[in-house]
């Protein structure tokens, strides 16, 4: 019998994180696990953001990832100490620079990798596909592979590639494939290199700052260029609660009101916060009120819990979501894991 020790350490798989921190903080002996009740009843609770990578893709960007961030015993005994019975694993993109042979090779690998992964641990974890965008009729081609034949449950993106928005026609045979399959598309910010400049120095800006401004222009992209009216069965999740974008939506509808010139070149079918609702968000927003802004703005049944494992945003994604004031059982069970295995079909 394969140990998760040993089957972990075979992959070589290296769960890092948006900032490379880790949770140093899990015992060595063996962590119960906890089971989540809702209203008397265990609840499936599923984490729809939380990371892995893989030192042998990372090699062949010229990469290395420190030993430091070599997790995988650790992981298993995180997720029971939290109460997550499943993660859906994804990689953040490093290779939207790679020409296309090494592009092909690498997200093979990686999905591979991936597949094999949740095979050895079933009911503990699935994946994202990884696609190479910058190639946009492979990465179609890369996750209907994922999806069809290695058993993934979507595709992880970043929320721009190489400076093309998301929006970019060229990338219209990717969402085709997509919105044919009917899988989730996960979308995580990258650090965008237009940020960079101003936002240097302290207070690790590009990642606090940078990360939800650059998920908030994907978003507004989709909608206003109408990749969402195009494509309008999708089924994306951005991460972060969407970066800033719900938190001040109102002021996308009030824009093309009093510039509608501005908002002339393509005839949207709805308001640009009526798309909102149907796109679906992680809980990774910090507080209570944050949360309840966010299910009132977008619909309790568009928020799928995230941890962004294994760094420690939120060690308490579970609680977050059962303390909130205001949330009824059936959407606690909803954001902690229904609406999710709904989306990567997850069994109960």
């Amino acid at each position: 019998m394969t140990t998760r020790r040993g089957f972990l350490g075979g992959l070589g798989a290296v769960f890092c994180s948006c900032c490379m921190l880790e949770q140093r903080q899990v015992q060595a002996q063996a962590t119960p696990r906890r089971e989540v009740m809702v209203g008397g009843s265990r609840v499936k609770t599923i984490d729809v953001h939380a990371h892995v990578s893989f030192p042998a893709a990372a090699e062949m960007m010229g990469l290395k990832v420190p030993p430091s961030q070599q997790m995988g015993p650790d992981r298993l005994k995180a997720m029971d100490a939290q109460g997550i019975d499943v993660e859906a694993l994804s990689i953040n993109a490093f290779w939207y620079k790679a020409d296309r042979d090494v592009a092909e090779k690498l997200i093979r690998l990686q999905n591979e990798k991936l597949a094999a992964l949740c095979a050895a641990q079933p009911d503990r974890f699935v994946a994202f596909a990884s696609v190479a965008l910058q190639h946009p009729d492979m990465a179609a081609q890369q996750m209907e592979y994922g999806v069809k034949q290695l058993g993934l449950r979507g595709a992880a993106i970043g929320g721009s590639v190489e400076e093309f928005e998301l929006s970019d026609p060229k990338f219209h045979p990717f969402w085709a494939k997509a919105e044919e399959l009917g899988c989730l598309i996960f979308i995580h910010p990258q650090a965008n290199e237009g940020f960079r400049k101003r936002l240097a120095g302290n207070g690790g800006l590009i990642n606090v700052i940078g990360n939800p401004l650059e998920t908030t222009i994907a978003l507004s992209h989709l909608i206003y260029e109408g990749t969402l009216d195009r494509f309008p069965n999708l089924k994306i999740c951005a991460a972060h609660g969407g970066g800033y974008l719900p938190s001040y939506a109102a002021r996308s509808d009030a824009g093309c009101v009093t510039f509608p010139d501005r908002c002339a070149a393509v005839a949207l079918k709805k308001r640009p916060t009526e798309y909102l609702k149907q796109l679906y968000y992680d809980s990774i927003v910090f507080t209570p009120e944050a949360l309840q802004h966010l299910a009132h703005q977008v619909g309790t049944s568009q928020i799928v819990m995230g941890t962004d494992y294994p760094f420690p945003w939120t060690k308490v994604s579970v609680d977050h979501i059962l303390s909130t004031p205001g949330l009824s059982d059936a959407e606690r069970r909803a954001m902690l894991g229904e609406t999710a295995a709904r989306l990567l079909g997850i069994k109960s």
